[in-house]
């Protein structure tokens, strides 16, 4: 067991744990990021291999590093999986990778004791818990489900449709994941999206532009409270397949089924209807579990105000979803996020090593 101590500990080395690296770098803090995977890039190469962006290379990127390739194109998993691990390569930060922490607790006297799974125990007064969400997915559970003879998946164990031809799919979800799954699986699979209400497409580039152009004009910043009431459904950005693959009945869409049956799920109607494998596109819970010896979390969620723990000075987040705004979980936001905790993170930091001092 090695043990070290460091100002500043950053748990993740995606998106959210770069941004959180290089706005601690520009406020004169020397980080330190522990990345989980193999490279520093987040869960972006474990997504399915279709994956694009929903939104252009222009509205895409983290500050001062442009997307490369034509600003409005729809970047890949692959081309983001890149893009990170070389904006990663630019920062003048240690960044350690296959490293995977176990539990952050209190350290006696103040600050935290991030240990990790082999390990090792590193002693930090500062954290930033940007370990994002990818590694703990959602999958509700419904009646039957325990006797089901088919597949159940989740979204994050998709990767082609290969894997699925000439069987009977349901998609579970209302959101741009389910649709692009499903309708990549429409190609070789008889297909439906399950949804406890009603799909809600938005043309993706309404008026020949792609919709960020106005979204990144003032609504990426409006307040949670002013976005509640505007949220009351997932949209689904449609480039104009979408829509038309449901009304040629290429792809269909019906009310979420009510359970399992040993090979069939039960519509609402009461019909049994035989299926193969059920994906469920059921969205991420934040992957802080590390964070429960701590206390900072409930019920799995963890306490805070815009990114800034309740519970513990010197803890902070970066990469939750509606952390701030519409667009705190985005390439294109998160770095506005972590400049928003790193101003009060930092001074705790340097304040604590002037006690010290």
């Amino acid at each position: 067991m090695t043990t070290i101590s460091h100002p500043l500990v950053i748990i993740g080395g995606g998106q959210s744990g770069l941004a959180a690296a290089r706005e601690a770098q520009r406020r004169g803090l020397r980080p330190l990021v522990l990345e989980a995977r193999e490279r520093p890039s987040g869960s972006w190469p474990d997504y399915y291999d279709s994956l694009r962006l929903f939104s252009p290379a222009r509205f895409s990127a983290m500050p001062d590093a442009p997307f490369p390739g034509d600003p409005d194109h729809y970047p890949s998993r692959d081309e983001v999986t890149e893009y990170l691990t070389s904006y990663a390569a630019r920062l003048d930060v240690e960044i350690r990778t296959s490293v995977r922490v176990a539990a952050v607790g209190a350290r006696p006297g103040g600050g935290f004791l991030v240990s990790t799974v082999a390990g090792d125990e590193i002693e930090a007064t500062g954290v930033v818990a940007a370990s994002g969400s990818f590694d703990n997915p959602y999958l509700p559970l419904l009646a039957g489900q325990d006797q089901f003879q088919g597949r159940i998946m989740h979204a994050s164990d998709f990767r082609s449709p290969a894997a699925h031809v000439g069987e009977r799919v349901v998609v579970v979800g209302g959101g741009n994941s389910a649709v692009q799954i499903a309708y990549e699986l429409a190609t070789v699979a008889t297909t439906t999206i399950a949804s406890r209400s009603p799909l809600q497409l938005v043309a993706q580039q309404p008026d020949g532009r792609d919709i960020h152009h106005r979204l990144t004009a003032g609504f990426d910043d409006l307040p949670l409270e002013w976005l509640a009431p505007l949220l009351t459904s997932t949209l689904v950005l449609d480039p104009g397949k979408y829509g038309e693959a449901l009304s040629e009945g290429v792809l269909d869409r019906r009310p979420m089924f009510t359970a399992f049956d040993v090979d069939a799920v039960v519509w609402p109607d009461g019909s049994r209807e035989h299926v193969d494998t059920v994906v469920f596109a059921t969205g991420y819970r934040p992957n802080l579990g590390y964070l429960e010896p701590l206390g900072a979390l409930q019920n799995g969620m963890p306490l805070h105000v815009g990114g800034i723990s309740t519970t513990h000075p010197g803890l902070a987040y970066t990469g939750l979803e509606l952390q701030r705004s519409f667009a705190s979980n985005t390439l294109r936001g998160v770095s506005r996020d972590a400049a928003h905790v790193l101003g009060p993170l930092g001074a705790h930091v340097r304040g604590a090593y002037t006690a010290v001092a």
